[in-house]
């Protein structure tokens, strides 16, 4: 299991690593964009330019990366959720397993679904940390 830092921000996510980016001496990796999506609901064009999910690593190995939460569908941020502790993990079954047992008493979740870019799920647990759960199968 891989254990990475998810950043939220309100249209200031390209900023904003770009600034982490020289702070740390380490590229920006790959980006994609809110217009990217192959499906999803309509959005300005400012929208569809803002980030749907970026990403860095430290020096050491860790990973950050992050999106741009969207007032227009009702993304409200927010001190608490503007972090979250993503786990990578090696199977759907696995994945399935931690969402149960994290979210079990917790007050917010998604639910385990696919998605595009993979098998995903977000949870707050009942210590209200956020939990972003994600498996990619890979060809």
């Amino acid at each position: 299991m891989k254990v990475n830092t998810y950043l939220n921000f309100e249209g200031k996510t390209e900023e904003a690593f770009n600034f982490y980016a020289k702070v740390f001496n380490v590229p920006v990796g790959p980006t994609m964009r809110m217009g990217d999506s192959p499906s999803g609901p309509e959005l300005s064009e400012v929208e569809k330019s803002y980030i749907l999910n970026t990403s860095l690593t430290l020096p050491g190995g860790h990973v950050l990366m992050a999106t741009d939460m969207l007032p227009s569908l009702g993304h409200q941020l927010r001190v608490g959720n503007n972090v979250t502790i993503s786990l990578e993990v090696d199977s759907q079954e696995e994945a399935d397993r931690l969402y149960g047992a994290l979210s079990e008493g917790g007050s917010e979740g998604s639910g385990m679904m696919q998605m595009f870019f993979g098998y995903w799920g977000s949870c707050l647990d009942r210590y209200n940390i956020r939990w972003m759960i994600n498996f990619v199968a890979h060809q």
